[in-house]
């Protein structure tokens, strides 16, 4: 039993001791309950003052914005305002001036009424005193023909012969004198406009040089090339540029333009469209696009074979493929590429008879025709055009010389500018350089001298300079020196309407006289 006892009071002092524990923790635990609590309020405090300070900050920050904004859109506002009192003041300013032309176009129109009401009268005026005139006249011819003993139209006719012959004889002296001013004062001016027109507008060459023909496998073709409506052809000519011309020849048809760049692009792009036998505006615009990049890249190839044929290097890219398009341009018949190699390599051999340098002068006479490729596109002559384009790509002074005055439309600056001139002749100016053939050449040579030889008054007369000028002897018991200047207009005249020639044909008048004496 005492253990028992023993036992519960231990139970009963632990139990103790676990209460007065227990105790002691809840009231640390409150402590710590109401010390977080205060911490947490102290710091939802600051929390409160820093979002009241943020928000106080971003007011002051949006009230800043916003000025800015205001200050921006008033402004704008004021240069509108301003922009629109100009615009008024000008619409004012306009209506103003329009009531001000009003007013004088009124005063205009009353001014005109005026003088056609004054023209009517001087009219009617003019028509009394011409019939007095011409009752005067009658009257006169009357008492004249008394007088004379000849009726009205034999006296007219023998005035008419009196007059033509008084005329004739001063409109001879008249051009003696005119001439003779041109060669002292024209001379260079008026070379450079015939050879200028008879190079880039002779009819003899533009219509053998602006058509090119394309074989079809069949008549149905042109149907087809037709289209529904004719929407093919017209597809065609608006992608090329070039006129499509489908007539009765037979398994074939005409493209006709003046740019032969367009005109082969528009060949080759029909010549594949035919080979297809797609032909549709789709289709027509994608070929020729696609042979209007090939032949970009053929231009470049042609421009460089040719300075590697006539070793000439360092020439701008640009220059390259406008030389390119030259294999394309001809002239009464003659390649101008070839042409250009031709002359590049006169004027070397020359350069190098005359020690100059051999090099400068190929170049030259290899660019002098430069210009041709463009003369249809830009305004001017062909060496100034050829001339601007060496100089905007790089080309020395005397390169560019002289390709501006290889038809002497400026004065020479160097050697190389007359061999360049030299080569062009020789080049372009020798029988058969032309494609012409030997029996037309000389067809035409005998034909100049028989033209000349049928003037009354011309002794002997000679073809020279490949026909390029005709020298006239004249009797001068028959033909004075006022009537040689009348007679070699004359002559020239009757060449322009009878021969088919390039370029131009000079002619020279000569007329000697040869007294002898014998002193015995």
């Amino acid at each position: 039993m005492i253990i028992v006892y023993i036992l519960l009071g231990l139970i009963l002092i632990s139990a103790i001791s676990i209460f007065y524990w227990l105790k002691t923790k809840e009231k640390s635990a409150k402590r710590e309950i109401f010390h977080s609590k205060e911490v947490a309020y102290q710091i939802i405090e600051d929390a409160k003052k820093e979002a009241e300070k943020l928000k106080k900050i971003q007011i002051v920050e949006g009230k800043e914005e916003w000025f800015k904004i205001q200050n921006k859109y008033e402004e704008k506002i004021n240069n509108r305002q301003k922009e629109l009192n100009i615009l008024e003041k000008k619409y004012n300013d306009r209506v103003s001036n329009m009531d001000k032309r009003l007013d004088m176009l009124d005063r205009k129109e009353q001014s005109l009424q005026d003088q056609d009401r004054n023209l009517r009268n001087r009219a009617n005026e003019l028509e009394e005193q011409k019939k007095k005139i011409e009752k005067l006249i009658d009257e006169q011819e009357i008492k004249l023909q008394k007088i004379a003993g000849l009726s009205r139209d034999e006296a007219l006719e023998r005035l008419n012969e009196s007059l033509k012959e008084k005329a004739r004889h001063n409109s001879a002296k008249e051009v003696k004198n005119i001439v003779e001013e041109a060669k002292l004062f024209a001379n260079k001016k008026a070379s450079e406009i015939i050879v200028s027109a008879i190079q880039r507008l002779a009819v003899d060459y533009v219509s053998d040089s602006t058509v090119s023909v394309v074989s079809l496998p069949s008549e149905d073709m042109k149907g087809r090339i037709i289209g529904r409506e004719g929407r093919n052809i017209r597809a065609f000519e608006k992608a090329s540029g070039i006129d499509l011309i489908i007539d009765d020849t037979p398994e074939a048809v005409v493209l006709s333009g003046f740019d032969p760049v367009r005109r082969e692009i528009a060949r080759l792009a029909l010549e594949k469209l035919v080979l297809d036998g797609r032909i549709h505006p789709g289709r027509i615009e994608e070929v020729i696009e696609k042979t209007r990049k090939e032949m970009d890249d053929q231009l470049v190839k042609i421009g460089e074979e040719a300075c590697l044929e006539t070793n000439i290097h360092n020439i701008s890219p640009n220059l390259i493929k406008i030389i390119g398009r030259l294999k394309y341009r001809t002239s009464y018949g003659q390649n101008i590429l070839q042409h250009s190699k031709e002359a590049a390599w006169i004027a070397g051999i020359m350069a190098a008879e005359l020690g100059l340098d051999q090099q400068i002068a190929k170049r030259a006479g290899f660019l002098h025709d430069l210009g041709k490729a463009l003369d249809h596109e830009s305004e001017g002559s062909h060496a100034s055009i050829g001339a601007n384009l060496a100089r905007k790509n790089g080309e020395s002074k005397i390169i560019v010389n002289a390709i501006a005055a290889h038809h002497e439309e400026v004065p020479p600056e160097s050697p190389y500018a007359v061999l360049v001139q030299a080569a062009d002749a020789v080049s372009g100016a020798r029988p058969g350089a032309r494609r012409e053939m030997l029996e037309s050449y000389m067809k035409r040579l005998e034909q100049l001298e028989k033209i000349s030889n049928s003037i009354e008054g011309v002794h002997k007369s000679y073809a020279i300079q490949a026909g390029r000028e005709v020298r006239v002897i004249v009797d001068p018991s028959v033909i004075d020196d006022i009537s040689t200047t009348y007679l070699s207009q004359d002559i020239a005249s009757k060449i322009e309407r009878e021969v088919q020639y390039p370029g131009q044909i000079k002619v020279t008048v000569i007329r000697e006289t040869r007294n002898t004496s014998v002193a015995k």
